[in-house]
């Protein structure tokens, strides 16, 4: 599910930013940029509603972002996540795929000693720039 909250960033003296939702408690996080701020954000808002859908916890109202003063150095951000592509990105449970190689390519690989889930995930990571 999509959600947006406003979120009060703090400039911080020593630099950097604070962050934290305004309507969920335990939602705090920190970044070096503004950017850095947003994205430390958006990941501790979806991981703490994620966790909240999980547990069958009731998630409150967005309050309107007109609603919320702040002080100097303060200001409120909307900041949206994606619970549903959240768990998809970060769970770990795997899928079984069928694929279909030459034979000779399957004789050469067992005596290789490959692991085909091994050698998939490696290759699929790679085509996608995912590193290792």
């Amino acid at each position: 599910m999509k959600y947006t909250f406003p979120m009060i960033f703090t400039q911080e003296k020593e630099g950097g930013y604070s962050v934290c939702a305004y309507d969920i408690k335990g939602v705090n996080t920190q970044g070096e940029t503004i950017e850095d701020a947003l994205s430390m954000a958006e990941d501790a808002l979806c991981l703490m509603l994620h966790d909240m859908e999980k547990r069958n916890i009731a998630i409150p109202a967005a309050t309107d972002i007109n609603a919320i003063k702040v002080g100097k150095g303060k200001f409120v951000q909307f900041v949206t996540c994606d619970t549903e592509f959240y768990e998809k990105f970060f769970e770990k449970k795997a899928v079984r795929k069928n694929v279909t190689i030459p034979s000779w390519l399957d004789y050469e690989a067992m005596r290789a000693g490959l692991s085909y889930s091994g050698v998939l995930q490696e290759a699929l990571k790679q085509k996608l720039n995912y590193g290792s």
